[in-house]
């Protein structure tokens, strides 16, 4: 298989010497001779191997580890270099595989990850270690977004703290939606009340009588934020119901400012309406409640 096609394995592992046993020409070896041919003998994948940490190298390491499909980081002698450069790939992505020397004493929060340790000099463990390491590649292969790190687990999915913020931040949006449709609540009310007083005084004063007015308008911004993001996860009918409340809000919106000008048109219209808007703005309101409650459900 040509070069071009096969993907990129990132191979995390010391650059220089980390013990008396481990030198630099030992870690050399242990990559061209050991991990390279491994990686790329049964799979798909072409094996490339960090580099000394610094300048524009370290973009590249970075733009590595958030990029290829699968990293494979070997935690023996527990170096720095490799420990950070695991960081940033578990922070990012998944498909990374685990390996150390046997006898390489492992973190506790890298202690339940499945690390696989290899035995040099004993050739049965050491073929029990190919075989797993072999089925782990293809496990990440295969299942690209199977979760291996706890990083992201963390931040991301059902339970998880990235879950956590969305529901609190819907709930804020929520109540402020609430807060907006009792607001509108009032203004109609209030316009319902003057229209009715205009046409009482009207009624009995003939056209010697002094019309009032409000100057309120309905708000919905919190509304028009439900209906464009739909940051809820609701049903169609939810949203169609949430977009008629709108609806409405902008049409009245669109309407007062024609009261003063042309009353008894402005009366006439919003008076046959009033128990329309009322049906609808409550609605909207117990839909909102609803759905407020099952979002604080939310672990």
């Amino acid at each position: 298989m040509a070069s071009e096609t096969k993907k990129k394995c990132f191979v995390i592992m010391p650059i220089s010497k980390t013990s008396e046993k481990h030198t630099k020409d030992y870690w050399t070896n242990h990559y061209k001779e050991f991990l390279k041919p491994r990686i790329e003998s049964r799979h798909p994948l072409r094996a490339e191997r960090s580099a000394a940490l610094r300048g524009d190298i370290v973009r590249q390491i970075i733009t590595d580890l958030v990029t290829v499909p699968i990293v494979v980081a070997d935690l023996t002698d527990a170096n720095p270099n490799v420990y950070w450069e695991l960081g940033v790939r578990q922070s990012f992505k998944h498909g990374t595989i685990t390996i150390a020397e046997n006898g390489t004493p492992l973190p506790f929060d890298l202690g339940a990850k499945g690390t696989l340790f290899y035995y040099p000099g004993d050739h049965i463990k050491m073929q029990e270690f190919e075989n797993e390491f072999h089925e782990a590649i293809d496990d990440c292969l295969k299942n690209p977004d199977l979760p291996d790190s706890h990083v992201i687990e963390t931040i991301s999915g059902r339970g998880s703290l990235y879950q956590i913020i969305t529901r609190d931040e819907s709930l804020r949006r929520l109540d402020a939606l609430i807060s907006e449709i009792d607001c509108n609540s009032a203004v109609l009310e209030s316009v319902l009340d003057t229209c009715n007083k205009n046409i009482e005084k009207k009624k009995a004063k003939g056209k010697e009588f002094s019309r009032i007015f409000i100057t309120s308008r309905c708000r919905f911004a919190a509304t028009e934020m439900l209906v464009t993001s739909r940051y809820i996860d609701a049903d169609k009918t939810f949203y169609e119901i949430a977009e008629d409340y709108m609806d409405g809000l902008i049409r009245l919106n669109d309407q007062l400012p024609t009261w003063e000008n042309t009353p008894d048109l402005f009366e006439s219209w919003f008076l046959k309406y009033p128990k329309e808007y009322e049906s609808r703005t409550d609605a909207f309101k117990k839909l909102v409640i609803e759905h407020k409650k099952a979002i604080e459900t939310i672990l």
